[in-house]
């Protein structure tokens, strides 16, 4: 039995049983989605820092990448099969000295990896950064094994960073004999501030005459309150929206001679929130998440469902005493139909999200189901948000 809270007297809160919240409980199990609800309070008294809401333009990371070896690894590295692994270690060896053939080299405790990493903005030489590293042959683990230096590249194939050092894996695997047990993924390891900057990558804020904002959810409105913030801030006109997501800051207009204070003073202001009407549906999961502030036209939804189930089963027939007939395997099918009557609901002018909630549980709909009807209610005109499935 389900248990809710009674407060039926005051300043005295009791338990009852309810013999409802079972089914309940039964429907919204079997939903599988998720509904975001406007939390406490309007529209209006939700605020927002700018720096939640907006970068800066100029002023972002940088992707490296590299490729190397792992060694030391205890016979869990590529195989004979994986040739520019044997190539990759005669190469590193030749700038060392040694000469050896890659043809007749056979090792396991070596894997060819390609090693990334995220340069941050206003990195300096010196700076460590974390690098992960994943195989790209048939290696089996690279639990144990320590990078050789490797080289980290950016897009216009400059060195930015180097990294090096022993590989901490996020997991484990053992077994033998037929049967194993792996947790996580054993062919990417990461090392921990094993990278070096190498070249600098800062950005000279002293030379931006104009300081752009760049919202990361286009919006217009968003747009020109970041903009009347920031005049309201200074006391005049130092702002402008040039569009749905760009905002202009006049540096030398703002009186302000430092940009990262200027940067610092604008990001810590704060903007009403203004969300948009939008239902975001995955058909793979059957997750639909809906802002509170849709909104539905007069609308009904109508939902039944025709079930067909054809049940087969093989029976023996064993054939009469004292004839010469052979025992026969025959099929009993049996069909049942269930046709269950239509149900309906009717949304009125201005319904929200938690009242088609409730008449969908009502008439007892999937998630799939759900996702149908929204989609329909959409093509009707009734749902006043956007529907994007993903």
């Amino acid at each position: 039995m389900a248990i809710e809270l009674l407060a039926d007297r005051p300043g005295r809160a009791g338990l009852r049983e309810s013999r409802a919240w079972p089914a309940r409980l039964a429907v919204l199990a079997a939903m599988w989605f998720l509904v975001v609800l406007p939390l406490f309070g309007s529209e209006a008294d939700r605020k927002v820092l700018v720096r939640d809401i907006t970068q800066i333009e100029g002023v972002r990371d940088n992707q490296l990448v590299g490729y190397g070896l792992v060694i030391g690894l205890n016979r869990t590295g590529d195989t004979q099969q994986t040739y520019f692994t044997v190539q990759t270690l005669a190469n590193s060896l030749a700038r060392m000295g040694v000469q050896i053939a890659p043809g007749v080299v056979v090792v396991k405790d070596v894997a060819a990896v390609f090693v990334t990493a995220t340069l941050p903005p206003f990195s300096r030489p010196g700076m460590k950064i974390d690098v992960t590293a994943s195989a790209v042959g048939d290696a089996k683990s690279l639990a144990g094994g320590v990078l050789l230096l490797t080289a980290l590249r950016a897009p216009n194939g400059q060195v930015y960073a180097v990294a090096q050092g022993p590989l901490v894996i996020g997991g484990y695997s053992e077994g033998g004999n037929g049967s194993s047990k792996s947790v996580n993924h054993m062919t990417v390891g990461r090392i921990a501030e094993g990278g070096v900057v190498e070249r600098d990558a800062a950005v000279d804020l002293s030379r931006f005459k104009t300081v752009s904002l760049l919202l990361q959810n286009p919006d217009f409105t968003a747009a020109r309150d970041v903009a009347d913030a920031i005049n309201k801030e200074f006391g005049k006109t130092v702002a402008s929206a040039l569009d749905s997501r760009r905002i202009d800051v006049d540096v030398a207009a703002s009186g302000l001679t430092s940009v990262p204070v200027l940067i610092s003073r604008v990001q810590n202001l704060s903007i009403g929130v203004h969300s948009p009407a939008k239902v975001v549906v995955n058909e793979r999961t059957g997750t639909i998440v809906m802002g509170g502030d849709v909104r539905l036209s007069p609308v009904s939804v109508i939902h039944g469902s025709l079930t067909i189930d054809v049940m087969t089963s093989h029976v023996l027939v064993q054939p009469p005493p004292g004839s010469n007939g052979k025992p026969e395997l025959l099929a009993d099918t049996k069909v049942a139909v269930n046709d269950a009557p239509a149900q309906s609901i009717q949304m009125e002018e201005g319904a929200n999200v938690d009242e088609l909630i409730r008449g969908l549980h009502a008439i007892g709909a999937t998630s799939r189901d759900i996702i149908s009807i929204l989609q329909a209610i959409k093509v009707a005109g009734g749902l006043q948000a956007d529907l994007e499935v993903i």
